[in-house]
C-alpha cells in the first residue's frame, strides 16, 4: 500500500515499479512488487514482511508527507514503537480478507496489540483503512465491511479512542490502487473521501514552535561525520546552531541538515522529520533514545522515576524487583519495578494509602521505576511525548505508563 501511494502520487516512476515488478516475477513473489519500494533489504523482500521502519517521503498538491512503514508482525514490534513515536496520524492497514482479519483480531492478534501501542505512543488520530476489498473472497461487500466496524468499534472505545471523532474508515485495495487517490469505482456504496483526499484535508496539529528545541534520535550513522536521524518534537533549529547532547551533556554543534528528499536546508521546524550532521560528536558516542536540546533549558535525564502503569497482559501477578524492558519514544532501557507506591481504584481514580504487595492484569498502579542507564525523560503533564511509554517482556506488551514524578534528576548547569 505504501508502495502504491509513492507511484500514484509519482514519487516513483513507472520504468522503477516495472523494474521491481520483472525483478519480484523472477523471485516467485508476483503479487509484492508494491512492496518493495519500502522494504528495500533482501530479508524483506525474500519473506514478504517489513522488519525495519522504512522512511519514504511524497508529496500530493496540498501538503508534504513523510511515510514511516511500520513492521505488523510480532517479532517487530519494538520498530514498530520507534515509528508509531514519530507519527502525527495513525493508518491502521486491517485485511477483509476471510480469515486474515479473525486471526488478527482474536485474542493475542497484532490488530489489538498495534492499536494499543499507537494510542501508547501519542497518536490521536486513525485512519482505520480496510484492504485487500478487492480480494476474491470480499469483492467489495458491504456486509463483510460493516462486520468488521462492528466488531472493531467496542475495541477501539475501550483502548480510548472516539470512534466517531478520532478514527475514520474506508474501504481501500492497496494492489489495485482504488480508493487510495481516487475513488473506487467500484465500490458504488461508499461516498466518502479515498485515503489521500481524507489526510489533506485534515486539521493540522498544534505546533510547540516557541518551546525549547528537542529532538529524540531515531537513528544515526556515519557519513563524513556523524549523522542523526529524528523528528522535532517542539522547538526549531538553524545550520551552525550550538546545542548539547543529553544524557551525557555533550556540546555540540549543527553543521548541516538535511530534509526528506536530502535537500539541504539551513532551518527546519517542530513536526518535521530531518537528518542532521554534527560537529565533535563520534557515532559511537551517540545511541538511539539520547536526546538534542537547547543549551539552557535541557532535557531532564534521571534512573529513578515514579509512573502511573496500566497492566494489559500478564499471566502471572507482578511484584516490586519484576524487571522488563521500557520503550519510551525512541529509547530501550532495562527496567526493575523497584517499589510499588499505591494502587488507584478504576471508579473513582482514587489512590489507595497502603502500598500493595502485588499488581495484576487490568489494575492501575503507582510504581517507582529504576532503569539501567539515565534516560532522556519528561512528566506526562509537561510533555505528553517524553513522558508516555510501553512495558514489554517476552514479546509481549505488559504495560503501557505515564511519568508522573521524576526524582532524584539532575539538572544541566
Amino acid at each position: 500500500m505504501g508502495g502504491n501511494i509513492l507511484f500514484l502520487t509519482g514519487m516513483v516512476d513507472k520504468r522503477t515499479m516495472e523494474k521491481y515488478e520483472r525483478e519480484a516475477k523472477e523471485a516467485g513473489r508476483e503479487s509484492w512488487y508494491l512492496s518493495w519500494a519500502l522494504d528495500t533489504n533482501q530479508e524483506e523482500r525474500a519473506k514478504g514482511k517489513t522488519v525495519e521502519c522504512g522512511r519514504a517521503y511524497f508529496e500530493t498538491d496540498k501538503r508534504r508527507y513523510t511515510i514511516l512503514d511500520a513492521p505488523g508482525h510480532k517479532n517487530f514490534v519494538p520498530s514498530m514503537i520507534s515509528g508509531a513515536s514519530q507519527a502525527d496520524v495513525g493508518v491502521l492497514v486491517i485485511s477483509a480478507r476471510k480469515g486474515e482479519f479473525e486471526t488478527g483480531f482474536e485474542r493475542g492478534g497484532q490488530t489489538r496489540e498495534h492499536t494499543m501501542l499507537a494510542k501508547t505512543s501519542g497518536i490521536n488520530k486513525m485512519v482505520i483503512a480496510i484492504n485487500k476489498m478487492d480480494d476474491p473472497t470480499v469483492m467489495w461487500d458491504k456486509s463483510r465491511y460493516d462486520d468488521i466496524l462492528l466488531k472493531l468499534s467496542p475495541f477501539l472505545k475501550q483502548t480510548g479512542f472516539n470512534p466517531k471523532t478520532d478514527i475514520t474508515f474506508m474501504p481501500v485495495s492497496g494492489y489495485t490502487g482504488a480508493n487510495i487517490k481516487d475513488r473506487a469505482s467500484a465500490c458504488t456504496w461508499y461516498n466518502g473521501p479515498s485515503l489521500l483526499e481524507y489526510l489533506d484535508n485534515m486539521l493540522t496539529l498544534d505546533r510547540k514552535i516557541n518551546a525549547p528545541l528537542m529532538i529524540p534520535i531515531a537513528e544515526k550513522y556515519k557519513d563524513m561525520g556523524t549523522i542523526i536521524v529524528g523528528k522535532i518534537e517542539s522547538g526549531s533549529i538553524k545550520k551552525g546552531q550550538s546545542v548539547m547532547l543529553m544524557p551525557n551533556k555533550r556540546l555540540t554543534e549543527v553543521t548541516a541538515i538535511y530534509n526528506e528528499t536530502e535537500e539541504e536546508i539551513d532551518q527546519a521546524m517542530c513536526g518535521d522529520n530531518i537528518r542532521m550532521r554534527l560537529k565533535g560528536v563520534e557515532e559511537d558516542e551517540v545511541s538511539p533514545g539520547f536526546m538534542l536540546c537547547d543549551r539552557k533549558s535541557p532535557v531532564k535525564t534521571t534512573s529513578v522515576f515514579e509512573a502511573q502503569l496500566a497492566i494489559l497482559d500478564h499471566k502471572n501477578i507482578i511484584c516490586a524487583g519484576y524487571t522488563a524492558v521500557l520503550h519510551l519514544h525512541a529509547a530501550v532501557e532495562e527496567i526493575t519495578l523497584s517499589a510499588l507506591l499505591h494502587l488507584i481504584d478504576k471508579k473513582t481514580g482514587r489512590k489507595s494509602k497502603r502500598p500493595p504487595q502485588f499488581v495484576k492484569m487490568g489494575q492501575k498502579v503507582i510504581a517507582r521505576i529504576e532503569t539501567s542507564a539515565p534516560m532522556c525523560i519528561e512528566t506526562f503533564e509537561n510533555h505528553p511525548q517524553l513522558g508516555r511509554f510501553t512495558i514489554r517482556d517476552e514479546g509481549k506488551t505488559i504495560a503501557i505508563g505515564r511519568v508522573v514524578k521524576i526524582l532524584e534528576s539532575e539538572v544541566a548547569e
